[in-house]
C-alpha cells in the first residue's frame, strides 16, 4: 500500500478510544479529509503535538475505504502564539469552523487553504485589528465559494453610480431607483462598498494590507455579518464563545 503526501492545517480534533484521534484535516491535494491519529493521546507520541487544531504542514497518510491513517508528519507552523492569546485562539477556532463549513472531500483545497492560513497569519498583525480580519476572511470565503454579494452594480439594473443601499435578499446592492419602500436595506457609505470590492477582487495575498475607519467597520461587519446569515444555517459554536467573551 502506497502512501500519500497532502499539505494542509488541521481544522479539529476528537478523541477516539483510549489512545487515537480523529483529525479532520483542510488539504491541497484532496479537499478537506478524516485521518485517523493512532495513540495521538500517548504521552510519547509522535502525534501528540501535531494533532491539535491549527497544526500546519506536510502530512503522510494511507488511504483507507473511508478515511485515512496517519504515517508520519512534518509541521512547519503550529501557530503556537495564537494558543497563548485566548481571543486569538478563538478566532482561528472560528475561521477553522467556518473553513470546515464550506469544505468537502475530493475538491481543490488550494484557495480556502490559503485563505485560512493567510487570516491565522493576520491575527497576530496588530495594525489591522482582529475585528476587520473576521470580516475579510467571512466575505472572502463566500467569494472563493462563488456566492460574494454584488457591490460592483446594482443588482437588478446594473447601474453602477449612486449605490448607497445593501440589501441580502436582493443579493447586495441596489441603486436608488431600485429600492422600495418594502425593501430593508442598509446604508452604507462610498468607502465601505470600495472595501467591499476590494476584499471579493483581490488575490489572497493582498487582503489583509489595509485598515479601515471605525465607521467603514461598522458598515463592514453590518453588511457581512447580514450577508453571512443566507449561506451559513448553523450556529457556529466558537462564535458564540468568541461573542460571548469577547
Amino acid at each position: 500500500m502506497m502512501a500519500t503526501s497532502v499539505t494542509g492545517m488541521v481544522l479539529s480534533t476528537m478523541p477516539i478510544g483510549d489512545y487515537d484521534k480523529r483529525l479532520v484535516i483542510l488539504t491541497k491535494e484532496k479537499g478537506k479529509i478524516t485521518a485517523f491519529a493512532k495513540g495521538a493521546r500517548r504521552p510519547n507520541s509522535a502525534f501528540l503535538a501535531c494533532s491539535q487544531p491549527f497544526s500546519f504542514g506536510e502530512f503522510m497518510l494511507y488511504e483507507g475505504r473511508n478515511s485515512y491513517n496517519l504515517v508520519s508528519v512534518d509541521i512547519t507552523n503550529y501557530f503556537g502564539e495564537l494558543r497563548k492569546d485566548l481571543e486569538a485562539a478563538y478566532y482561528s477556532l472560528y475561521f477553522c469552523e467556518l473553513a470546515d463549513y464550506f469544505t468537502h472531500e475530493n475538491e481543490d483545497g488550494t484557495h480556502m487553504l490559503k485563505l485560512l492560513y493567510q487570516s491565522l497569519r493576520a491575527l497576530n498583525q496588530e495594525s489591522i485589528g482582529r475585528k476587520l480580519v473576521r470580516a475579510v476572511f467571512e466575505l472572502k470565503i463566500l467569494t472563493v465559494n462563488g456566492v460574494a454579494p454584488q457591490v460592483f452594480q446594482c443588482v437588478k439594473c446594473g447601474k453602477t453610480e449612486g449605490l448607497k443601499d445593501f440589501n441580502r435578499e436582493a443579493g447586495g446592492m441596489l441603486c436608488p431607483d431600485c429600492v422600495n419602500n418594502t425593501v430593508k436595506t442598509i446604508k452604507i457609505t462610498d468607502a465601505a462598498i470600495y472595501t467591499m470590492q476590494y476584499i471579493i477582487s483581490s488575490s489572497i495575498e493582498k487582503l489583509y494590507t489595509f485598515t479601515v475607519s471605525e465607521e467603514v467597520m461598522s458598515e463592514l461587519k453590518k453588511c457581512v455579518e447580514n450577508y453571512r446569515e443566507i449561506y451559513i444555517d448553523r450556529k457556529m459554536k466558537s462564535l458564540e464563545l468568541l461573542e460571548r467573551l469577547f
